[in-house]
C-alpha cells in the first residue's frame, strides 16, 4: 500500500500548492511562512466566512492583520506574501483540489471537561471540506491538538467517506502538532522541533517534506501519528503540572507566611550534574486554549484508545487532573485575597469598586481565551461588586466592558488586581494610583508578582500578592 501512495505522490511531484484551513493564531504565520518559501507557488488561508470571523477574508487580502499584540516578523511578512501573490485567503474550500499539502489548524475545546468529550465539530467540519475536495497524492496533515488515536480514527474515516479515496494508498495522512506561543509564533515554527506523525512511513516522510521548508533551528522529529498526538498532549499537560506545582508552593509558603520567591531562588541553586529543579512561576491562573483542555485530551485517549487496560493505583486520581483543578482554582484564590485585603479596611467585597488590570490570559497579546480574569470577574458580580476592566490590547470581549484608559478604571477604586504581566503594569506607582483612587488604604492583589511590595505598602496600600507570605499579613501604615 505505501509503494502505490508513494507513486500517487511521485505523480504529484514536490509540494508546491498547499492550502491551510483555519486562519487563526496557527493557520495564519503558518500560511505565511510557507508562502516565504522560493520553492512554494501558491498558499491558500481556507477560512468559514462565518458572522463571527469572515471579516478575516479581506483584512488578510489587504495584508492586515487580524491578530493584535506583538508578533514579531508576522505583519512584515504577510504584506510580503499578499503583495507577491504567493497567499490569498478564501472562502473556497474547492481549491483544495489544486493543493499538493493541506494542513488543518481548528480549535478543539470541551464543553465540559468533567465528561472527556471534546467538541470536535469545527475540526470534523474542516476535515469533510478536505475529505470533498482530496484529490489522489495529497498530504492533509492536522495540527490541531487532538485525543491520542484521533488522526487513524475518526480523521481518517472521515476523509475516507468523503473523497472515496484510501488513507496510505490514495493519500498521505499525518499528526504534526503546533508548538507555538502568542507572542512569538514566526519563532516558534521555525525554530521550535517539530513532531510529525504520519500513518505510515510514506506519510511521515512526505509530511517532513512539507514542515522542512520552514524550520530554521528546528529540527523535524519522525513517529506515529498516535505518539505525535501523546505527545502534544503530554508535553502541555506536563508544563501544567510544573505550573501547578509552583501554585501549590506559592499557597503553602502564604500560609506559612515566607516568601515564595525566596524559596524558589534557593531551590533552584542546587546545581550540577544529573540535578533538575526547574520551578515555574505561580500566579493568578492559567488562560488559553491549550493548556486548559489538553490534559482532558490526554486522560480521554488513555480510556479510548482500546489498548491494555490502565494499571493505576485503585482510588487514586490522576495527578494531571488534580494539577489541572490547582491551577482553575487560582482566580477562586484572588477572590480570597479580594476579600480578606478589603477585610483589613472594614469593607466587604458587596458595593466595593474594584479595577481589574488586564483581560487577556498573556502577557502583551490580545488572546483572552479561557482567561482566569473572566472567572475573577463573574465572582466578583455575583458579590454584587462594581467591576471595571482595563486591557491595552483587548479592546472588546462579549458582555463586558473593557477600558484602554487606566486613569479611568483605577479612578475611585477600593482594589486594584493585576490579573495579566502585561507591561504596562510593571511601572505602576503608588502615588499615582493611591491619587486616582483617592482612598487612605487602597488594597493592591499583585496577581503576577509585578510590584515591589514595600513601595505600596509604605504608601499605605494594603498589599496582597500570590506567594507572599511574608507580606500579605503586613501593618498598614497611615
Amino acid at each position: 500500500m505505501n509503494e502505490e501512495l508513494q507513486n500517487n505522490i511521485e505523480q504529484r511531484g514536490p509540494i508546491q500548492t498547499i492550502g491551510v484551513i483555519g486562519m487563526g493564531y496557527v493557520g495564519i504565520p503558518a500560511a505565511v511562512l510557507f508562502a516565504n518559501v522560493p520553492s512554494v507557488k501558491m498558499v491558500y488561508g481556507l477560512q468559514r466566512n462565518s458572522p463571527s470571523s469572515g471579516y478575516k477574508i479581506p483584512m488578510l487580502n489587504a495584508g492586515e492583520l487580524p491578530l493584535k499584540g506583538e508578533e514579531p516578523d508576522l505583519p512584515g511578512l504577510l504584506k510580503d506574501v499578499v503583495s507577491a501573490k504567493r497567499f490569498r485567503c478564501t472562502d473556497d474550500f474547492s481549491l483544495i483540489s489544486s493543493c499538493d499539502a493541506v494542513t488543518i489548524a481548528i480549535q478543539t475545546p470541551f464543553l465540559n471537561p468533567q465528561d472527556l468529550i471534546p467538541d470536535f465539530s469545527a475540526l470534523e467540519e474542516g476535515i469533510r471540506q478536505a475529505g470533498r475536495y482530496l484529490t489522489k497524492g495529497t498530504l492533509v496533515v492536522l495540527e490541531s491538538t487532538i485525543t491520542p488515536g484521533t488522526t487513524i480514527g475518526i480523521a481518517r474515516n472521515i476523509l475516507e467517506k468523503e473523497s472515496g479515496f484510501i488513507a496510505g494508498k490514495d493519500f498521505a495522512l499525518a499528526h504534526a502538532p503546533e508548538r507555538v506561543m502568542v507572542g512569538r509564533l514566526i519563532q516558534n515554527i521555525q525554530e521550535h522541533d517539530r513532531i510529525v506523525g504520519g500513518i505510515d512511513e510514506t506519510s511521515t516522510r512526505r509530511a517532513r517534506e512539507l514542515y522542512a521548508m520552514v524550520l530554521t533551528k528546528g529540527r523535524v522529529i519522525p513517529m506515529t501519528s498516535t505518539a505525535a498526538e501523546v505527545t502534544k498532549t503530554a508535553e502541555n499537560t506536563f508544563r501544567d503540572l510544573q505550573i501547578a506545582a509552583a501554585n501549590q508552593l506559592a499557597l503553602y509558603c502564604e500560609a506559612i507566611g515566607v516568601n515564595f520567591y525566596d524559596v524558589r531562588n534557593g531551590i533552584d541553586s542546587l546545581k550540577g550534574e544529573g540535578i533538575t529543579r526547574a520551578i515555574l512561576w505561580p500566579g493568578a491562573g492559567v488562560g488559553g486554549h491549550c493548556l486548559t483542555k489538553d490534559t482532558y485530551h490526554l486522560e480521554r485517549g488513555v480510556r479510548t484508545s482500546g489498548g491494555e487496560s490502565l494499571d493505576y493505583p485503585s482510588g487514586t486520581e490522576s495527578l494531571f487532573v488534580t494539577a489541572r483543578r490547582i491551577n482553575d482554582f487560582m482566580p477562586d484564590h484572588m477572590f480570597h485575597l479580594l476579600e480578606v485585603g478589603l477585610n483589613r479596611i472594614h469593607k466587604e467585597v458587596r458595593g466595593s469598586k474594584i479595577a481589574l488590570l488586564g483581560w487577556a490570559f498573556l502577557a502583551n497579546t490580545d488572546d483572552a481565551r479561557n482567561s482566569p480574569s473572566e472567572i475573577f470577574y463573574r465572582r466578583c458580580l455575583e458579590a454584587e461588586a462594581e467591576v471595571r476592566v482595563h486591557d491595552p490590547w483587548v479592546t472588546k470581549w462579549q458582555g463586558v466592558t473593557i477600558s484602554s484608559s487606566l486613569d479611568e478604571t483605577i479612578t475611585r477604586a477600593d482594589v486594584v488586581v493585576i490579573f495579566t504581566g502585561h507591561r504596562e503594569y510593571h511601572s505602576l506607582e503608588p502615588l499615582y494610583i493611591r491619587n486616582r483612587t483617592g482612598a487612605d488604604h487602597p488594597v493592591i492583589i499583585d496577581g503576577r508578582n509585578l510590584l515591589n511590595p514595600d513601595r505600596f505598602i509604605e504608601a499605605g496600600f494594603v498589599y496582597k500578592g500570590i506567594g507572599r507570605g511574608d507580606k500579605n499579613n503586613h501593618p498598614i501604615i497611615s
